[in-house]
């Protein structure tokens, strides 16, 4: 869901930075005749020009929590004079607890979810419909709610032994009515309880009823730096990348991070991460970003300072667990295009194919053996040589 963004200060600081970051980086190389040999990953690696959540590699340690280890969280219930809670706490919690589950799996165990939920509700000072959920929300006014909160929930919760807070409502509070990621500022107020600085916060909303727990793993990557992948505008907002990323609709067949996303958050090691920055040609086996273990799981190829195109293997599977797409996934990133506007887009490898229903548009977009994608503007073409032993084998040229 849209979320509120950062204020001018926040914003000039970060952007600072990154366009900092961006004037050390690696360059696109000239054109020249083809060389032989992977080029190192980190020359595919692409800086962050928008000053906030994107598709960067330089993501800020001071503004977004770092996705490693164990987190410590402590999920609060709140409820409000006009939506008085009816039930048990632990009725809700349920709902998104499996979410920690979710994104152990999704990070390759490279993350952890320490979740502590209360077991009371604690009462808001103001009604649900004084927050300003339905008008849309404001950084400003997201704070208050958080600072409201916590307040709340300080008498029973020690703030300072936890990493980021989850603040959840009754499901009888409609004006509540999304699920934004809360990231502080250092141009406002911010909250503080019992010594320490909230500085990472989610607070659910009535969407938890329909994404379910996946919604934790997709606020959750707000924290750590993840743009949004649908659109912030038009009739089709899932125009970009469909459900090939949790960042993207959420309740999509193929629910998982992109192999670029786990390579930026540090999932994925360097040596995970197949890169051709410079004139040339690789022939790559990749393994299914779904699956743990080793092996290549991205094939990246660097267009320019801001873009590149990524391949990937990908095993997408519908609700009914009947699987929807085995292929390869070809989508091009672009670090200096906002959050809400595309900075992923997956290519089709048929775009005019009926899916199977359930799978939504996976099936138009997977690449099979026999099957190319060119893009003849940056001189980059892969080609899917075959799949087999629950692995595709691409080759990726750069011209």
């Amino acid at each position: 869901m849209p979320r509120p963004r950062l204020t001018g200060r926040l914003f000039t600081a970060v952007l600072s930075l990154t366009l900092l970051t961006a004037a050390t980086a690696p360059a696109t190389a000239a054109q020249g005749p083809p060389r032989a040999g992977r080029d190192p990953a980190g020359r595919c690696a692409l800086p962050g020009r928008t000053g906030y959540t994107d598709e960067g590699h330089d993501t800020d340690p001071v503004q977004f929590r770092r996705p490693l280890g164990t987190l410590r969280l402590a999920m609060v219930f709140v409820d409000f004079p006009d939506a008085p809670a009816t039930g048990p706490t632990g009725d809700v919690a349920a709902q998104l607890l499996p979410g920690a589950n979710w994104l152990r799996d999704a990070s390759y165990g490279k993350v952890r979810l320490a979740v502590t939920p209360a077991r009371s509700w604690v009462r808001m000072p103001k009604p649900s419909t004084a927050y300003g959920f339905e008008r849309g929300l404001s950084h400003e006014q997201h704070e208050r709610y958080v600072r409201d909160a916590v307040r709340a929930a300080d008498p029973y919760t020690d703030f300072s032994r936890y990493d980021m807070v989850y603040v959840v409502p009754p499901r009888n509070a409609p004006a509540i009515s999304f699920s934004p990621a809360y990231l502080f500022d250092p141009a406002a107020s911010g909250v503080v309880a019992d010594g320490t600085r909230i500085k990472w916060a989610v607070t659910f909303g009535q969407d938890m009823w329909r994404w379910g727990p996946r919604l934790v793993g997709h606020e959750t990557a707000h924290l750590f730096g993840l743009p949004d992948l649908y659109a912030f505008d038009g009739s089709d907002v899932h125009r970009y990348v469909g459900g090939w990323d949790v960042m993207g609709l959420v309740s999509g067949a193929a629910p998982h991070y992109s192999g670029w996303h786990a390579w930026k958050l540090g999932w994925l090691d360097d040596d995970q991460v197949a890169c051709r920055a410079t004139p040339g040609t690789d022939t790559v086996r990749l393994t299914p970003v779904e699956y743990r273990g080793g092996g290549t799981k991205a094939a990246v190829v660097r267009t320019s300072p801001t873009t590149a195109y990524v391949v990937e293997s990908r095993r997408a599977v519908a609700a009914d667990a009947r699987a929807c797409s085995t292929g390869v996934l070809v989508y091009r990133v672009d670090s200096a295009t906002p959050t809400g506007h595309g900075p992923v887009r997956v290519q089709d490898a048929r775009p005019d194919a009926t899916p199977p229903a359930g799978c939504g548009q996976l099936d138009d977009a997977a690449y099979r053996a026999g099957q190319s994608f060119t893009d003849p503007a940056s001189g980059v073409r892969v080609d899917v040589l075959d799949s087999r032993d629950g692995s595709d084998t691409v080759r990726i040229t750069r011209r």
